[in-house]
């Protein structure tokens, strides 16, 4: 699909982050869950909230068709996110600030189109923009099996391979009853 336009979630991009992410009302993940941040109390939208107008790096990138928002990519700094700090699952393989795809979530309807694919170079280009020495993440490998959107937000394998990702190794994580693999782009040398 061409013509997809991918932007980073902003305060004033609200309205467009809450229409990808607010299908379930306070109690849905707002791309929280995996960063491990504590809420205290805090609604998981206004945590998010609180990201977008703080973070260095965009807590999340957005696609747009035709001014439509159709997709989201979660983002974070794998050093700076709790979670991914502390894994026993997810095991760090060095100590560089890379940047970090938690999810990908694409509208009904737009799907199997492009969507996460053109997120995913979207987040590239801005980690390299932005300096960063690499991008992380940590798909599936369903070997041609068809996965549930449920289980699939961590996105396939083969979408990281053709973007010029690298398998690094399984991991103990696993979402669809499939093993998360670590996958890296290199960014610097």
């Amino acid at each position: 699909m061409t013509g997809i336009e991918i932007l980073p979630a902003t305060t004033d991009r609200w309205d467009d982050v809450a229409t990808l992410l607010g299908g379930d009302g306070d109690k849905g993940c707002w791309c929280q869950a995996w960063r491990g941040v504590e809420i205290r109390g805090e609604p998981r939208p206004d945590a998010l909230r609180r990201q977008l107008a703080v973070n260095e790096v965009p807590p999340g990138y957005l696609a747009y068709l035709d001014g439509e928002v159709v997709g989201w990519a979660g983002v974070s700094v794998r050093t700076l996110t709790p979670r991914l700090v502390n894994s026993r699952t997810i095991p760090a393989i060095d100590e560089l600030p890379v940047w970090s795809i938690g999810c990908f979530r694409v509208r009904p309807g737009y799907r199997r189109r492009g969507v996460a694919s053109a997120l995913l170079a979207g987040v590239v280009e801005a980690a390299r923009a932005a300096g960063a020495p690499g991008v992380e993440a940590y798909p599936v490998d369903p070997g041609g099996r068809r996965v549930d959107v449920a289980q699939g937000f961590v996105g396939m394998a083969s979408m990281f391979d053709k973007a010029g990702f690298r398998r690094v190794m399984d991991t103990n994580a696993h979402s669809a009853g499939l093993t998360r693999i670590l996958v890296r782009l290199d960014l610097t040398g």
